[in-house]
């Protein structure tokens, strides 16, 4: 594998320089986290699974009209993206009440939103993501009203698309989070769906059961971890090609 620039390591992907100007290679780790960092832990295989995961999600979106960083997968744990400018806005759009919503306002896990709520949380792991407003996020220059009104209405649609892909294989999309990029183009910019959408950033229940097949098995010890991914993909239509050899992944070279 030829030696490439590493340049940016985040908690469960590394980012290198992509073979052509304005392209990145993602990289898929099997690391977890969970609580901020707090807790930490390998998930054999997730690399292998979220790469497959996003891009399936990421082709379904492209071919409904919404824009991604997305070019094509590389290999069984990278894919190749397009080069943006993050906005450091964590989205985050709610249909059953779980998580932090639930401990903040004391309302019952698995109770269904009277509609989608979408909530702001600001990218910084120092400060643990804080919740934010829109008015923190225009007046401190995150994000232009007009980048604000885009996001909306792109996380809407994504959540309108996603519910229903889910619901055809027997999962309920409970939440997820969602990250945007400025691709610059000559002087045009426009903004696409980024990072990357999988069973680390949804929450995603058996719609009969309500058993979780995603994260959260991790951050509260569910076990079964592996499993649950798993069992996404297999729903996707989506396993990995290769065997268990290719779920630990290669040594990276930097």
């Amino acid at each position: 594998m030829a030696r490439r620039r590493q340049l940016y390591e985040g908690k469960a992907k590394i980012l290198f320089e992509g073979p052509e100007p304005g392209t990145l290679v993602q990289y898929f780790k099997d690391d977890a986290t969970a609580g901020n960092g707090a807790k930490k832990g390998i998930i054999t295989g997730k690399g292998v699974l979220n790469n497959r995961i996003s891009e399936h999600l990421m082709l379904r979106l492209n071919e409904i009209g919404v824009p991604t960083h997305f070019v094509r997968r590389l290999n069984m744990r990278e894919q190749l993206i397009r080069e943006v400018e993050i906005i450091p806005i964590e989205v985050v759009v709610r249909n059953v009440s779980a998580g932090s919503l639930s401990k903040r306002l004391g309302i019952p896990e698995g109770t269904r939103l009277p509609r989608s709520i979408i909530e702001y949380y600001y990218k910084n792991d120092a400060l643990g993501d804080p919740m934010v407003a829109e008015e923190h996020i225009t007046a401190f220059g995150w994000a232009s009203t007009a980048d604000m009104d885009d996001m909306v209405a792109l996380a809407l649609r994504i959540n309108d698309f996603l519910t229903g892909l889910f619901l055809g294989i027997g999962i309920t999309l409970v939440d997820f989070k969602l990250e945007f990029g400025r691709l610059w183009e000559n002087e045009d910019m426009r903004l696409v769906l980024a990072d990357e959408i999988s069973p680390d950033n949804c929450r995603l229940w058996d719609s009969k059961t309500s058993e979780k097949l995603d994260k959260d098995r991790f951050r509260r010890d569910l076990g079964r971890v592996e499993e649950a991914y798993q069992e996404v993909a297999k729903r996707l239509g989506i396993l990995p090609e290769a065997g268990n050899n290719d779920l630990k992944g290669p040594e990276l070279m930097q």
